[in-house]
């Protein structure tokens, strides 16, 4: 499975974004079948955004559930089948307003299913009325939000060091020292 919905019906396949709008799920061609037969759960301990500062610079931010324990993301599949029998598999997340916490870092988030919604969710036999009712935020007593280091800003990047806080004041050296420490750099699988 590609994260990135691409229609049944697509033309160009590059056109996949890896979000939809929870506003625009029921009723947009791209996603209403997939709405209304083919959801799922997309499985997370977490989710990374950034909020926009002053100029250019963005400051980026991990969101977890307090628990600490995984999560699912209300998402929809594809499965579009290309010429020579191919097949890709694609899923997005759906987003929503967001709740008093992801407002202060950004203007959407993406819908977290409480535990008890899920199997609501999955079912083939759903009612459109009550799907909709299930895209809507988390209440913020659930999530906690921290900054972290600007190393999430390249995939190449997969450490631990993504997802610490960041104290005032320490960001630059975690930055050089996961940069310049040949043990960092080859766990990490540079080297």
């Amino acid at each position: 499975m590609r994260w990135g919905f691409v229609s049944p019906t697509a033309k160009d396949p590059k056109l996949a974004p890896i979000n939809a709008r929870a506003e625009a799920l029921s009723t947009s061609p791209m996603f209403r079948d997939a709405f209304r037969r083919q959801r799922c759960l997309v499985v997370a301990d977490g989710f990374y955004e950034w909020k926009k500062n002053d100029g250019r610079r963005r400051t980026p931010f991990f969101i977890r559930l307090k628990s600490g324990r995984p999560f699912g993301f209300a998402g929809i599949w594809s499965l579009k089948r290309g010429e020579k029998g191919t097949r890709l598999a694609t899923c997005a997340i759906a987003t929503c307003p967001p709740n008093e916490l992801m407002a202060m870092i950004h203007n959407r988030m993406p819908v977290i299913l409480p535990v008890g919604a899920r199997d609501r969710w999955l079912d083939p036999a759903a009612d459109e009325a009550e799907l909709r009712g299930l895209l809507v935020p988390l209440p913020p007593e659930h999530l906690e939000a921290y900054e972290v280091s600007t190393l999430v800003n390249s995939p190449r990047n997969d450490s631990p060091e993504c997802v610490r806080p960041i104290v005032a004041g320490v960001q630059q050296a975690v930055t050089q020292r996961l940069l310049l420490d040949p043990h960092s750099r080859a766990e990490r699988g540079d080297l």
